[in-house]
């Protein structure tokens, strides 16, 4: 997603009500806290290369690395959700 798309979805985000931003909280969770995150464009690319989406792990070597919802936050550095 361009940077231009992602702050038009966070204007359209920004434009509704509380009562349909709760309505979706409650549908989907947290998810537009996502919108605030700050990416690390080149941990983002190093991680990639070692996520197995067959198993939807990390795969390294022979080890399979599920990480949990503690270290997706430290790796997204945003502790909201």
């Amino acid at each position: 997603m361009t940077q231009n798309n992602l702050q038009e979805l966070k204007e359209v985000w920004d434009q509704r009500d509380d009562e349909t931003k709760q309505l979706f909280y409650f549908n989907y969770g947290d998810l537009p806290y996502l919108l605030d995150v700050k990416v690390d464009k080149n941990l983002f690319r190093a991680l990639t290369q070692y996520w197995n989406l067959a198993y939807s792990c990390f795969t390294f070597g022979k080890v399979d690395l599920v990480p949990t919802v503690e270290e997706c936050t430290i790796l997204l550095c945003f502790p909201r959700i």
